[in-house]
């Protein structure tokens, strides 16, 4: 009996429904103009000044945070946020105390005015807001007022704050 026969057949099949969907999903029938973030990035242009920018780049952010990529995350905040904390104390600060690898996933967003827009992003249960703001040619993350003060602690008084709260996840 020849036990590597099922496992060919699932393996065909998952290979022909990854392609399936890939090409049926590159054929929208949409407009040709990029969208969000990635394609004006590739192009070397600003980003779409529109809440599908401000979108795609919320969504970056939070792929790159909950990846693990806080380097990354760092360099979408905003100049006040990254005036606040280093880039190098950002990431031993998540590296300490954020719960890695859960999917922060973009859940609504409106626009305030032209250059602002509120995204809600939900991980896990819980749901949480957050403020993109279209700075240099591209949209940023704002952090938020306790985030600031968070950081601009410096990341050791950060990480032994948020062990104190019993917010960090890591509360070794």
């Amino acid at each position: 009996m020849d036990f590597n026969t099922p496992y060919r057949r699932i393996t065909v099949l998952a290979l022909a429904a990854v392609a399936t969907l890939g090409v049926t999903s590159a054929c929208s029938g949409g407009d040709d103009a990029p969208a969000g973030n990635a394609a004006a990035a590739a192009a070397g242009g600003p980003e779409p000044k529109t809440l599908d920018g401000a979108k795609a780049a919320a969504q970056t952010v939070f792929d790159r945070f909950s990846g693990g990529d806080f380097a990354g995350a760092w360099e979408m905040y905003t100049s006040a946020g990254k005036q606040a904390i280093s880039k190098d104390d950002y990431v031993k600060l998540n590296q300490a105390c954020s719960r890695k690898g859960l999917a922060i996933t973009l859940t609504s967003a409106r626009m305030e005015g032209v250059d602002k827009a509120i995204v809600i992003a939900k991980q896990l249960v819980a749901a949480q807001s957050y403020t993109m703001v279209y700075e240099g040619n591209g949209w940023r993350l704002e952090p938020a007022a306790e985030g600031l003060a968070l950081y601009k602690m410096g990341a050791a008084k950060a990480i032994a704050a948020q062990k104190k709260a019993g917010t960090c996840a890591n509360n070794q």
